[in-house]
C-alpha cells in the first residue's frame, strides 16, 4: 500500500515537473489588480481592436465616425463624439472603438429619423467677390473687415430665408447648399440685389456665383467630393461677376420657372485658347444667367438640356 502511494506521488511530481517545463498555464485574474491588468492588455490588443473595427464596418453609418471631419457641426452624436475624443485620449484602444461604434449607430439613426440620407442630391452654391484681393491690399484691414461684414449682412439673409444652409465662409467667399437649383437661383438673385446697396469708401463689390447640382458626400457639417470641386470651378468661370449654372442644375429648372425669375441662361463657350478649367468633366456645360429685357422675346436663351448657342465668359 505504502509502495503504491509512493509511486503515485512520484508520478504526480513528474507530471507537475513536465508542466512547469512547458511554461505556466493560463489563469484568470485572481485579484482586482490582476483583473485591471488583464483588461488593460485586452483593451490594447491589436487583434481585439482590429475585430471591433471590422464589426464597425458592418454597422449602420460611417465606420470612420469620430475623426474631426465627421464630428464637425451640430448634433447630439457629433457633440458626444467630440467629448469622447477629448476624454479617450488613447487612440489605439478597444474601448474607444466600442464607444465610437455606438455613436456611429446613433448618428445613423438620427439621420434616418430626420429622413436625410447622407449622400442625397443637393445644389451647391459658391460665391466670392471679384477683385477683392487687389482692393483689400489698397484699402487696408479696417475697410476690408467693414466690407466683409456688410457683404455678409447683405447676401446671407436671402440665402438662409430660402432654406439654404451656409456650410462655410472662406474670407470673401461662401459655400452654401440648397434642396434644389431653382430655390438656389432665386436666393442668389435676391442676394445679388441686396449686394447692390453695399458701398465702402466708394467701392461697390461685385459677386460671382457658381451653382451646381450633384451628390457630394456629406461628412459632419461639410460636403466633400467631385461635385463640390465642380461647383467651385463653375463659379470661377464667372470671371467678371454674375451667376453661372452647370448643365446639371439647368436641366432641373423648368423653362417657365426660369422666365418667372426674369432671367435667361446662355451657354458659355468652351475655352479654346485659354487654360482649360481643371477638375471639370469635359462634357459638362456651363451657362451664364442674364436678366431678360422686357418686351423682347428671349430667342437665344438655352433651354434645359440645349447644347447650342454660346458666349465667352
Amino acid at each position: 500500500m505504502d509502495r503504491e502511494r509512493s509511486e503515485r506521488g512520484s508520478g504526480a511530481l513528474e507530471a507537475a515537473g513536465s508542466a512547469d517545463a512547458a511554461g505556466p498555464a493560463p489563469r484568470f485574474p485572481a485579484s482586482l489588480q490582476d483583473a485591471a491588468e488583464w483588461l488593460r492588455n485586452g483593451n490594447h490588443h491589436p487583434g481585439v481592436i482590429a475585430l471591433i473595427r471590422r464589426a464597425r464596418r458592418a454597422l449602420p453609418g460611417d465606420p470612420e465616425f469620430g475623426d474631426p471631419l465627421s464630428t464637425a457641426g451640430e448634433g447630439g452624436p457629433r457633440a458626444a463624439a467630440r467629448a469622447a475624443d477629448r476624454l479617450l485620449r488613447d487612440r489605439t484602444a478597444a474601448s474607444r472603438e466600442v464607444s465610437l461604434g455606438a455613436l456611429q449607430v446613433w448618428q445613423a439613426v438620427t439621420e434616418m429619423v430626420a429622413r436625410r440620407p447622407r449622400d442625397s442630391q443637393v445644389t451647391l452654391v459658391f460665391t466670392d467677390l471679384v477683385g477683392f484681393s487687389s482692393w483689400s491690399l489698397r484699402a487696408g484691414d479696417d475697410a476690408t473687415l467693414t466690407l466683409l461684414r456688410r457683404v455678409a449682412q447683405a447676401i446671407e439673409p436671402p440665402l438662409l430665408d430660402s432654406g439654404g444652409r451656409i456650410v462655410k465662409r472662406m474670407g470673401d467667399g461662401t459655400m452654401a447648399v440648397f434642396r434644389d437649383p431653382l430655390v438656389a437661383l432665386r436666393a442668389v438673385l435676391g442676394a445679388q440685389e441686396q449686394l447692390g446697396d453695399v458701398d465702402v469708401d466708394g467701392y461697390t463689390p461685385r459677386m460671382r456665383v457658381g451653382i451646381h447640382t450633384g451628390r457630394p458626400q456629406r461628412l459632419g457639417s461639410d460636403w466633400l467630393g467631385v461635385d463640390v470641386n465642380i461647383a467651385a470651378r463653375v463659379m470661377e468661370r464667372a470671371t467678371r461677376g454674375g451667376v453661372m449654372l452647370s448643365g446639371a442644375s439647368l436641366d432641373l429648372i423648368d423653362a417657365d420657372a426660369l422666365a418667372a425669375l426674369g432671367v435667361s441662361a446662355k451657354r458659355a463657350r468652351r475655352q479654346v485658347f485659354g487654360a482649360k478649367t481643371a477638375g471639370v468633366p469635359p462634357e459638362l456645360a456651363m451657362y451664364r444667367v442674364h436678366p431678360r429685357r422686357r418686351g423682347i422675346p428671349d430667342t437665344d436663351a438655352a433651354a434645359p438640356g440645349d447644347q447650342t448657342g454660346g458666349e465667352t465668359s
